[in-house]
């Protein structure tokens, strides 16, 4: 049953491999490098990781942590192969809770745990020497009596913290702890756990790799803001989750008010720099769970997940203000117009992108800088 989901496994991750191989090439098509050399370092990951889950299909035993860690190598989703790595450690013997911190996009931190809230696992952490030779880091837990017998917690007794590395680089590393008193991860458990973090370094970082190559892919080059592709995309996945939770979603359009007339005037280059600054200036007053997009040219579009028309026509007007509080070299004030949408319970995506869209040409016909609300009714 092992060989069989881990041959199956090795396929799904063959045909990631080959999708790798499909998005060099239209990556190679558009004009950021910089996402195809992302893309081509995933790919040659993913190669090396293949022969590792065909090595794991030789060798596999039947307990079920060995059913994840081969699966491990089937998924570059770095949320899913953090939880497999958490759920194999939690099922070998004597691991009644662990933790996994490791790189994530950007610089950022991954953490997370199974069997133990975060707060605990800050408190427990350990912080591994830097040495290529460490194999694993073994800890007892020692408390005040009476701190262990007034509280209701189960402490944790002991643990084991082990590195995650890819390519020779240490990505990150797996803790597994025990709160039974008197019995520590025997040789065995490490011996498992080993094997484990062996898999997952690989794993984690093909998939770290690959969310940044999707964050490339999916902004805009002259304006850091998601692309028109990430727009309808995200567009259609908040409107299916605002329709089967019953909750608000709004939308607002806009474009720079004659912008054809500044191109013609200063020039496409100079142009671009206005788009960028406008850009920047959109960021400095959105939420953070809205959605700024450019969608092409000069029109712009803000996805406002939970929110009403209201809402969204304050935040429209928040951006106009923005924009043209103080002039942009080398055009000076530059005014916008703007649509806002509302979903409705049976809109499709393009239905309130085409509301607010047309609300947009609506503020255009009446007079320019200023922000026009669609008609939300059926």
């Amino acid at each position: 049953m092992t060989l069989v989901v881990l041959t199956c496994a090795l396929g799904v991750a063959i045909l990631t491999a080959a999708a790798s191989a499909v998005a060099v090439w239209r990556v190679r098509n558009s004009a950021d490098q910089r996402v195809a050399d992302a893309v081509q370092k995933l790919a040659a990951g993913m190669q090396e990781t293949m022969r590792d889950l065909a090595q794991a299909v030789e060798t596999a035993q039947t307990s079920r942590a060995d059913l994840h860690v081969g699966e491990l190598a089937a998924s570059l989703d770095l949320d899913e192969v953090t939880e497999r790595t958490l759920e194999a450690a939690s099922e070998i013997t004597g691991v009644e809770a662990a933790l996994l911190d490791a790189e994530a996009p950007d610089g950022a931190r991954l953490s997370a745990t199974v069997g133990m809230p975060a707060e605990e696992a800050a408190k427990a952490a350990v912080q591994l020497p830097e040495n290529d030779n460490l194999r694993a880091v073994e800890i007892t837990y020692r408390y005040r009596i009476d701190d262990v017998e007034n509280s209701s917690a189960s402490h944790v007794r002991s643990g084991v913290v082990l590195p995650m590395r890819a390519d020779g680089t240490t990505v990150g590393s797996l803790s597994a702890f025990s709160r039974s008193a008197g019995q520590k991860l025997g040789e065995a458990q490490i011996d498992e756990l080993e094997r484990l973090a062996f898999r997952a370094g690989p794993a984690l970082e093909n998939a770290r790799k690959y969310a940044e190559a999707r964050a490339l892919a999916d902004l805009d080059a002259l304006t850091s803001l998601h692309n028109r592709r990430y727009f309808h995309e995200t567009l259609a996945r908040e409107v299916a989750r605002a329709q089967r939770y019953g909750r608000r979603l709004a939308l607002i359009v806009f474009d720079l008010d004659d912008f054809k007339t500044i191109n013609d005037r200063v020039g496409h280059l100079a142009g671009d720099a206005v788009l960028a600054e406008a850009a920047e200036r959109l960021l400095s007053v959105v939420r953070s769970a809205d959605i700024a997009c450019r969608v092409g040219g000069d029109e712009f579009a803000v996805v406002l997940p939970e929110s009403n028309v209201e809402e969204a026509e304050l935040l429209a007007g928040r951006i106009a203000r923005a924009i043209n509080a103080r002039p942009i070299t080398p055009v000076g004030t530059v005014t916008l117009s703007a649509g806002v949408a509302e979903l409705r319970p049976s809109d499709r995506p393009t239905d309130i992108f085409e509301r607010a869209d047309e609300a947009l040409y609506r503020a255009k016909e009446l007079g320019k800088d200023q922000t026009h609300v669609a008609a939300n009714g059926a």
